[in-house]
């Protein structure tokens, strides 16, 4: 299995910044990553924050 190249953390960071203003074509440059790769992103953690994914994590591990 292919090891990602972004972190949860990292992508819902780069996420913010999307929706601070930064355009699309910045960010896809400046971190080396596709539009389609984006909207995915965006798809599965838009709207979420840092501590919000810590603690689908924490539930995540706590249920397996």
């Amino acid at each position: 299995m292919k090891k990602a190249k972004f972190t949860e953390s990292q992508i819902v960071n780069i996420l913010k910044e999307a929706e601070a203003g930064v355009s699309l074509e910045d960010l896809s440059r400046q971190y080396g990553f596709s539009k389609a790769t984006f909207y995915k992103w965006k798809a599965r953690y838009g709207g979420m924050d840092v501590s919000a994914l810590k603690r689908k994590n924490c539930k995540k591990k706590t249920d397996a």
